[in-house]
């Protein structure tokens, strides 16, 4: 004697499902749609389609303009967020294949309302990431990632992340004033590599490079040991092809 096995059907609710139905029609029509054309696209009923706009809008997931149902602040919201999670993961893994390539941590910053923001670090036990002991937003000064994104603003914005954030030294290596900062960025050449030597940590050799995201004012970094610094060149050169191959890849927009 045989038995069959039987796998339970998973408990579904109806409502969520036509609710669904509806949003996917309102979804297909850039300038909204009637209420009989969404009824008839989803496969209801229009009193039962009447009622379940009637709450998706309700609860800000639709809003009605002119006769039409167009998608809400809440749909929206969570568009936003999908496109975002999706960047932010696409950003992650592109940054933790680069960090096993290059076998160095590889960091991605932004400059974004006045601050210096990091948005993304990959390192391993054996290439661990320089410990921020000094507030990275305000210590653009010394750190490769910052000079590589205050060389990028224009002069206005510049003297403003100063005047907030003034220039100091951290380390024996680290430039003294503005002054000499300023110095400094004049002296570099745009879209070039920027590196710097234990002004951040000692001990520590970093290389950040501009990256073009749209209006995004971004950069990507690598960090070393000092005993291996005869090869960062090597490796930030490595890091540029990376970073040029995904940008050919797909459309790369830094929103994070």
């Amino acid at each position: 004697m045989t038995t069959a096995s039987t796998t339970a059907a998973p408990t579904l609710i109806g409502s969520v499902q036509r609710a669904l139905r509806l949003l996917e029609a309102v979804g297909t029509h850039r300038d909204g749609a009637p209420a009989k054309q969404l009824a008839r696209e989803a496969g209801l009923p229009l009193p039962t389609a009447y009622h379940l706009l009637r709450t998706l809008t309700h609860e800000g997931y639709l809003r009605r303009e002119n006769g039409v149902f167009l998608f809400g602040a809440a749909a929206e919201r969570m568009s936003g967020r999908a496109v975002e999670e999706s960047r932010r993961s696409r950003l992650n893994d592109a940054l933790t294949r680069w960090c096993d390539v290059i076998g160095a941590p590889v960091y991605c910053a932004v400059y974004r309302e006045g601050e210096i923001e990091l948005v993304a670090v990959a390192d391993t036990p054996e290439a661990p990431a320089v410990d921020e002991w000094a507030p990275f937003p305000e210590t653009g000064h010394a750190h490769a990632l910052g000079q590589c994104l205050l060389g990028q603003l224009d002069e206005r914005a510049r003297a403003d992340h100063l005047d907030r954030h003034p220039v100091r030294p951290l380390t024996r290596y680290s430039v003294r004033d503005r002054q000499a900062f300023l110095a400094r960025l004049r002296s570099m050449e745009q879209m070039k590599p920027v590196i710097e030597r234990q002004e951040y940590a000692q001990g520590t050799v970093c290389a950040a490079i501009p990256v073009s995201a749209g209006a995004a004012v971004a950069a990507m970094a690598i960090s070393l040991p000092l005993d291996q610094q005869d090869q960062l060149r090597c490796a930030v050169e490595q890091l540029q092809r990376e970073v040029s191959s995904l940008l050919r890849s797909f459309m790369f927009s830094i929103s994070i």
